[in-house]
């Protein structure tokens, strides 16, 4: 399957041949994971390196999609109780958060949490953004700072909505059934001038089996596991909440579900081709969240300084634990209907989940009061 970029232009040309002549030095292929790496990342070329919008509530704005925090500030007030109750837990006055995105989550978090939070650390590779979240928190600059790496050991409450599925992917395919099917690794080649799906036998395999007579494509996702296993190792003591798409080990690798989750967003947009419009458009993957909170724990850190795994629910139920109704009641009609949109089964409601972790001991936090799926993970 071959895909050539419908818009070329100088920016889109550099990237298509920075990753050609990737490709080339590996011998003519890659791994999904590293085209999706170079398409999304690379220095001053790749889709979040570069100046045009992204997040917003409107085609018209020219963004590419919405983020809860772009919707409604009642997400981000709403989560604000959940890390408020954290901070306090842990006895951390600190909220890191990765992806920040246009800056929207940090400002509702800081104009709710208020003196409670002493410093607020963005760790985020995009300068572009950076420059954006600057402009917007400038009211906050005396508690912000930005990195683009981890210290060696750090504190606080941690947050990352829909970052794990901005992090690479490996692809699997299997060809065949489960008796006798062949594992492949799904990467991409450079073939008469355009990018190119190529399969290469693999050792790789999905972590559950797989049923049924026919092809399967799937991910696996090493990338976010090793950055859980990074933050397990570095955060001595605090708490970490990840809110994004995706489901538990026995949905995620349902037989039915042979098709993979990998999915590209333009103008509001979305489709299954990420070999086309490189540079253009994001690129994402479902989250396996039984994955992530195993990765978590799966540290050979003494006992008692691991992560221990707080609570797994629906965004729908967490927001409504952490209060969402009774402030979507002070609202205007216009206002309340995009908030519904965040719980709402058939819109985010449902399909978005949150994990959190903890170092220390554990508690019985407000967002996973009700409807806490733990035991489903």
């Amino acid at each position: 399957m071959r895909a050539v970029t419908k818009e070329p232009t100088s920016l889109t040309t550099a990237l298509q041949a920075h990753i050609a002549q990737a490709i080339a030095a590996r011998g003519g292929w890659i791994g999904f994971d590293r085209f999706m790496a170079l398409a999304l990342y690379t220095p001053g070329l790749g889709y979040y390196a570069g100046e045009l919008p992204k997040f917003g509530a409107m085609p018209g704005s020219g963004s590419d999609f919405v983020t809860a925090p772009e919707l409604t500030p009642l997400f981000g007030q709403t989560l604000a109780a959940q890390v408020g109750e954290a901070l306090a837990h842990t006895g951390t006055d600190e909220v890191w958060e990765f992806g920040a995105g246009s800056g929207a989550l940090a400002l509702q978090l800081l104009d709710a949490l208020g003196g409670a939070v002493r410093r607020y650390t963005i760790v985020d590779l995009s300068g572009s953004l950076r420059a954006r979240q600057q402009a917007l928190l400038a009211a906050h600059a005396d508690k912000l700072r930005w990195v683009d790496a981890l210290p060696d050991a750090f504190e606080g409450v941690v947050v990352g909505n829909e970052v794990l599925d901005a992090m690479p992917v490996k692809l699997l395919a299997r060809h065949g059934g489960a008796q006798g099917g062949v594992w492949h690794e799904r990467g991409v080649a450079w073939r008469d001038g355009a990018f190119a799906w190529a399969d290469r036998p693999t050792d790789l395999r999905p972590p559950v089996e797989i049923e049924g007579p026919h092809d399967y494509l799937t991910e696996v996702h090493p990338q976010a596991e090793a950055f859980l296993h990074t933050l397990g190792d570095r955060l001595t003591r605090g708490a970490a909440f990840f809110l994004d798409y995706g489901f538990g080990e026995g949905e995620y690798y349902h037989p039915q579900r042979h098709m993979g989750t990998v999915m590209c967003h333009r103008a509001h947009q979305a489709d299954d081709n990420p070999l086309a419009d490189v540079g253009l458009k994001d690129i994402t993957a479902h989250v396996n969240f039984t994955a992530m909170a195993l990765a978590a724990q799966d540290q050979a850190l003494p006992p008692g300084q691991g992560w221990s795994v707080l609570g797994y629910t629906t965004q729908a139920h967490f927001l409504i634990n952490c209060g969402l109704l009774p402030k979507m009641e002070l609202q205007p009609l216009a206002q309340r209907t995009l908030a519904a949109k965040l719980i709402m089964e058939h819109e985010m409601g449902e399909l978005f989940k949150v994990l959190a972790l903890c170092k220390g001991e554990p508690w019985d936090a407000l967002g996973f009061a009700h409807g806490d799926r733990t035991h489903r993970l």
